[in-house]
């Protein structure tokens, strides 16, 4: 059985330990309202995009299209991009995103794909490494960057377009967080490379009964707006990691906070039923000495 000192030492650390989930805790829920607003502002934007390209992509089939919508015509090589977070205390958001992409994978392989990985983010990195060592052909370090930008996903969709342009791989899949609400982020796997037209048209918002006439041609605006479609994709993944980050973060402190309360509670009592052991005895031991004197 534990002595009083060092029940009184445990308390003592919980409470402290305590305090800092408290304060995560604070911190999360302030950079959460901040965050959750930037993925909310760019939702609409990215929808508008996507009626447009679904728009045009219906349009221009064939040889005409654009690489990056038309494809490579093969269905061999795989790349999975996953995007993670660069910090934890954020409960199973980082391994349900991990858990996502290795079922993708696994399906993918099962199905005689070759699967590579393009990794965003460091806490995704070793589980993923554990099994794929091999397959993890780059990786884009984030944890430096203090607020995540558009720059960053400019720069992730150009190398991932270079990657493409080179024949370094046939399909992209991006495999990021969804943020529903602090308690809910969804592991979401949607086509990234080529850009499928379906796929657009489905995340477009309803489409008017409007004829548009595009000028230039569809192809020559295609192929300006498909990398500005890639780059606002990655760019609205990257907003939604940093509020699913930022809400299952305050959502594991505030557990935190609660169960080091209630450790408290039971090594407070375990303490004062020792204490009160230890003065029954020895108020037992001072009256038999009495009595023997």
């Amino acid at each position: 059985m534990a002595s009083l000192k060092e029940l009184k030492n445990r308390i003592k650390s919980v409470k402290s330990t305590q305090k800092i989930t408290k304060a995560k805790q604070m911190v999360a829920a302030a950079k959460l309202r901040r965050a959750q607003a930037a993925a909310e502002a760019a939702r609409p934007y990215s929808q508008r995009l996507a009626k447009v390209m679904g728009s045009l992509a219906g349009k221009v089939a064939g040889d005409s299209a654009p690489l990056l919508l038309r494809g490579t015509g093969k269905d061999e090589r795989h790349l999975l991009v996953v995007v993670n977070t660069d910090k934890g205390l954020c409960g199973g958001l980082n391994a349900n995103i991990v858990k996502a992409a290795k079922v993708k994978a696994r399906e993918l392989i099962a199905a005689g794909r070759q699967v590579d990985f393009y990794l965003v983010g460091r806490k995704g990195r070793a589980p993923i490494k554990r099994d794929y060592a091999r397959q993890v052909k780059q990786e884009y370090d984030t944890s430096a960057v203090r607020q995540l930008g558009f720059t960053e996903a400019e720069a992730i969709a150009g190398e991932l377009v270079a990657m493409f342009a080179a024949g370094k791989f046939d399909i992209a899949h991006l495999v990021y967080p969804v943020f529903k609400s602090a308690l809910a982020q969804d592991p979401t796997v949607v086509q990234l490379l080529p850009v499928p037209a379906r796929q657009v048209a489905a995340d477009a918002v309803p489409a008017s009964d409007a004829v548009v006439e595009y000028e230039p041609d569809e192809e020559t605006i295609l192929g300006e707006l498909l990398p500005r479609y890639v780059r606002t994709r990655l760019f609205t993944a990257l907003l939604e990691r940093e509020a699913s980050e930022q809400g299952a973060s305050m959502t594991a402190m505030d557990n935190a906070t609660r169960n080091a309360g209630d450790l408290i509670n039971k090594l407070t009592i375990q303490y004062n039923r020792s204490r009160q052991a230890a003065i029954t005895t020895e108020l037992i031991e001072i009256i038999a000495g009495a009595e023997a004197l």
